[in-house]
């Protein structure tokens, strides 16, 4: 079994398209572990504040079956694809890690760069997994939450 993680977000009727994405997680790879959920400004547009938190779960599927639920799960919620990419979402589902996986190709962005890009990620990230390293920068989450520095 694989240790994935994945990034969960909302800013369009947070509460009820996050509850309903972690149960269709759950649903195909419960249990989950699930950090807090932390509020953050929309980033590259003016919208509603997004809601934010990361998921963990163990699995044998593939990085593209994974995805491929993913986005099913986020168009369940009503999540519309485009070409713009900061823009509000009903829900949004990244997949950040895949146990050590280092993948860097036209599918995939493994570890993901907006793990140390974004504190919306990283928090929540160093909460449920402090001592994980990072498969690229040979640190723990923990060590890299510290190195932060909050405006």
């Amino acid at each position: 079994m694989t240790r994935v993680f994945i990034s969960v977000g909302s800013n369009i009727d947070k509460d009820n398209n996050i509850r309903a994405g972690l149960k269709a997680l759950d649903k195909l790879y419960g249990p989950l572990q699930c950090s807090r959920v932390y509020e953050s400004a929309a980033v590259g547009f003016d919208g509603d504040n997004f809601y934010n938190l990361v998921v963990a779960f163990d699995s044998d599927e593939p990085t593209e079956t994974i995805d491929e639920q993913l986005h099913a799960i986020e168009q369940q919620c009503g999540r519309k694809r485009s070409d713009q990419r900061f823009m509000a979402r009903t829900l949004d589902l990244d997949l950040l890690l895949y146990g050590d996986l280092i993948r860097h190709d036209n599918d995939f962005d493994i570890p993901r760069d907006e793990i140390t890009k974004y504190a919306f990620v990283l928090l929540p990230l160093s909460e449920i997994a402090p001592t994980l390293i990072h498969p690229e920068l040979k640190k723990d989450y923990e060590t890299l939450w510290g190195t932060v520095e909050i405006n």
